[in-house]
């Protein structure tokens, strides 16, 4: 669904930094072990449409270790064990929504197909590396995406965990865009609270229904 964010991309391609992250990622991935996949870079694009689009989660940068990312922040591909931080999100979903989540699948794509951008700033990392990517091309990427998203005018949650995410709330003024925070779904910022019982999921539903959207099924399949 690339094509879907065509207006998007074509202004991107003119902007300085692009070429510049463009060549870096050549040099990456030709001499380092790079996650994700050069395939599944945009791989939030391509699972989701602008025009039904309902609810962006940011993330920071991939899972590090091997065969874990895949384009999808907080997502990894069947057969991998859940990161810590899925299994929270899994928990605090079970207990706002009152449904049964399966630990055995950490793929999130049907979040994906139904209008949810997973959207990590930092596109890509070095294995084993934690924000090895973390580049100021990237930063200037997610607030232009910020910047088109703001120019969509269907009702839209953004959820952002932790005080990364959080830098970007002041990039939403749409007044039919909600904002819903919470501190990172991590163990070690989650058990400190401010993650579990904050109701997320389900005022993310909340808030769609009240627009006469449909609500998004949490529950992964």
């Amino acid at each position: 669904m690339l094509k879907d964010w065509e207006p998007f991309f074509q202004k991107v391609k003119e902007k300085p930094y692009a070429k510049t992250l463009h060549d870096f990622l050549e040099r990456e991935y030709e001499k380092e072990a790079i996650c994700p996949p050069r395939d599944m870079v945009f791989q939030a694009f391509r699972f989701t449409n602008p025009k039904t689009l309902k609810c962006v989660i940011i993330g920071q940068d991939p899972y590090h270790n091997p065969g874990q990312a895949m384009g999808l922040a907080f997502s990894v591909p069947l057969g991998i064990s859940l990161p810590p931080s899925l299994v929270n999100i899994y928990r605090e979903i079970e207990e706002d929504c009152g449904i049964k989540m399966n630990y055995q699948r950490g793929d999130l794509v049907s979040w994906a197909e139904q209008g949810v951008l997973l959207l990590n700033v930092y596109l890509t990392v070095q294995e084993g590396k934690p924000l090895s990517h973390s580049r100021e091309e990237y930063e200037e990427f997610s607030h232009d995406v910020f910047s088109y998203l703001e120019t969509l005018k269907q009702p839209m949650v953004y959820l952002l965990w932790g005080n990364f995410a959080k830098r970007y709330q002041k990039d939403v003024y749409q007044k039919n865009h909600l904002v819903l925070t919470a501190t990172h779904p991590s163990p070690l910022s989650a058990n400190r609270g401010g993650w579990f019982h904050q109701h997320l999921f389900s005022k993310t539903n909340d808030f769609l229904i009240e627009n006469g959207v449909a609500p998004i099924d949490w529950q992964n399949k």
